[in-house]
């Protein structure tokens, strides 16, 4: 970490295990906790209550937002941005090029990848670059998201389909698209989910 890195509040005190590295220029959150052997690249933007475990990366054009937890050996590469509240398992995957080549560079075809508010990333899985993980989804350990996971679907499998609904708390949805634990209410759009208020 160097002199130079940016605390984008100082409230809560941002917590950086000594042998990980911040590059100067990187914003970091209060209160996000950067665990061992991490590299924070100097463009990236990680937002308040963070927790980023062991043998992390994050490139320079990322964006994280409040409360993301990212579990060991995850690697978030340039042009994915992570919303509020975004958990990602350990050993999952982002891309950011279609078609890699070594001997041709494609550092100005990077598709970007959003997950959204909420959404849950299970341990091993895939999401191939320029698709979008939508509010409170859940990819099951394992998947291979290879399109548009609409909000609150459950997807599993390789190429990931949906097997079901998730509620906002995490609990598998009825067929009536209630939750028999914290008892919300959904129902359908062309995005996917929406919860019914009151």
């Amino acid at each position: 970490m160097t002199s130079d890195t940016k605390f984008a509040d100082t409230k809560a005190p941002v917590f950086v295990h000594p042998s990980s590295y911040v590059d100067e220029g990187a914003t970091i959150g209060e209160g996000t906790k950067v665990w061992h052997f991490c590299h924070v690249s100097a463009g990236a933007k990680v937002g308040r209550r963070c927790s980023l475990g062991q043998n992390c990366f994050v490139g320079n054009k990322v964006v994280i937002g409040d409360n993301v937890r990212i579990q060991n050996n995850v690697s978030v590469y340039d042009s994915v941005t992570l919303e509020d509240d975004v958990f990602v398992g350990p050993s999952a995957v982002f891309t950011n090029v279609n078609n890699p080549r070594s001997a041709f560079p494609r550092k100005d075809e990077y598709r970007e990848t959003v997950v959204k508010k909420g959404a849950s990333i299970g341990a091993n899985a895939t999401i191939v670059c320029g698709h979008s993980v939508g509010e409170g989804a859940f990819v099951a350990a394992g998947a291979v998201v290879t399109k548009d996971v609409l909000a609150f679907a459950l997807v599993a499998g390789v190429p990931a389909k949906r097997v079901g609904w998730m509620c906002r708390c995490g609990e598998k949805l009825s067929e009536a698209l209630d939750c028999a634990v914290c008892a919300r209410r959904f129902e359908k759009t062309d995005a996917g989910l929406r919860e019914i208020e009151g």
